[in-house]
């Protein structure tokens, strides 16, 4: 069973950094595709960004292009998502998420995972 356990959300200001860590654990990296998603109060979950199951692909939502970067350190099996120059529509809880192959880190296609974290709050004031 795949675990997925998320960390270091918090507040910010806008322009500020915060670096989201999920730990995942009962799961083989390389046959997984990796997700961050984020939800905000009275919106639709939307998909924030994707890493292919061997790392080399990655896909991000219009919206955090250029900001946002999500990477994978196998060896300690954390998903990261580096966020700078935050602004507060980025304020959502975020989740993590992992699907088995085959499946999608397209993130404008919405793509449904199966396994999600908990959740961390992310609340960037202006």
């Amino acid at each position: 069973q795949v675990q997925l356990v998320e960390s270091g959300g918090g507040s910010v200001q806008a322009g500020g950094s915060l670096r989201l860590s999920c730990a995942v654990s009962g799961y083989t990296y390389s046959r997984y595709c990796m997700g961050w998603f984020r939800q905000a109060p009275g919106k639709e979950r939307e998909g924030v960004a994707g890493i292919s199951p061997n790392y080399l692909i990655t896909r991000y939502t219009d919206s955090v292009k250029g900001r946002f970067t999500i990477s994978q350190d196998n060896a300690k099996n954390i998903l990261y998502l580096q966020m700078n120059s935050l602004k507060p529509e980025d304020t959502a809880m975020y989740y993590c998420a992992a699907d088995p192959t085959p499946c999608s880190i397209d993130m404008r296609g919405r793509p449904e995972y199966d396994y999600w974290g908990q959740g961390t709050q992310v609340t960037v004031s202006s």
